[in-house]
């Protein structure tokens, strides 16, 4: 999993680093398991000494918080581009949305084992981590929060949507409908899927005038 910041140096190489050992624990936890995942498992599979996961983080569980925290943050940032780029190109709020609903679907496609976890760690509330989860989960409906209370504020959308329940339902919209995609569906390209949550759009959002 990628990241968008550009460092330099020591810190450059310690994020390079971490990249590998997130792709490696994200990939080990969706095929095993957390509990089943051991550390050696993980500086293994990254190709680096155990001393290394260690150095980069306190442990496993730190690992994992760090990974949900990074990969939901690359999420966030892609949506929040999504929703920019399309007020620089002048499109209405709908446009910000389903731009926003590609921009996660390509995210998905990109990091299906990620989003498999995530969605599955939503349901648990006895890990050490529910508190990061939540206030990462929080930042990406946030954006999607922002472009229903502009739209509303600039009568393209009907004052009575419950802003935050209509964002939470169409961010987890996406995250549905793409597993269900990517694991029973595989053979439907991301164009396609795209055109039928675009078309859920336009009849729960902007026909809520």
């Amino acid at each position: 999993m990628e990241s968008s910041s550009a460092t330099s140096g020591g810190s450059t190489r310690r994020e390079a680093t971490r990249q590998k050992l997130y792709e490696a624990a994200v990939t080990l936890i969706a095929e095993q398991g957390f509990s089943a995942t051991t550390v050696d498992e993980i500086a293994e599979r990254a190709g680096v000494a155990k001393g290394t996961v260690y150095y980069n983080f306190a442990s496993k569980s730190v690992l994992f918080e760090e990974l949900l925290r990074h990969g939901v943050g690359l999420l966030t940032a892609s949506l929040r581009d999504a929703a920019e780029r399309t007020a620089r190109e002048g499109g209405t709020k709908v446009d910000a949305l389903d731009a926003m609903i590609r921009a996660g679907l390509v995210f998905i496609d990109r990091y299906p084992a990620f989003t498999q976890l995530y969605v599955a760690e939503l349901w648990r509330t006895n890990r050490t981590w529910q508190s990061t989860l939540m206030v990462v989960r929080q930042q990406a409906v946030a954006v999607v929060e922002d472009a229903l209370r502009e739209g509303v504020a600039g009568g393209e959308f009907s004052e009575e949507i419950d802003v935050p329940l209509t964002a939470s339902a169409l961010v987890g919209m996406v995250l549905v409908a793409a597993l269900d995609w990517k694991s029973f569906q595989p053979e439907r390209s991301l164009d396609d899927v795209h055109a039928a949550l675009s078309r859920l759009l336009q009849g729960r959002v902007s026909g809520c005038r």
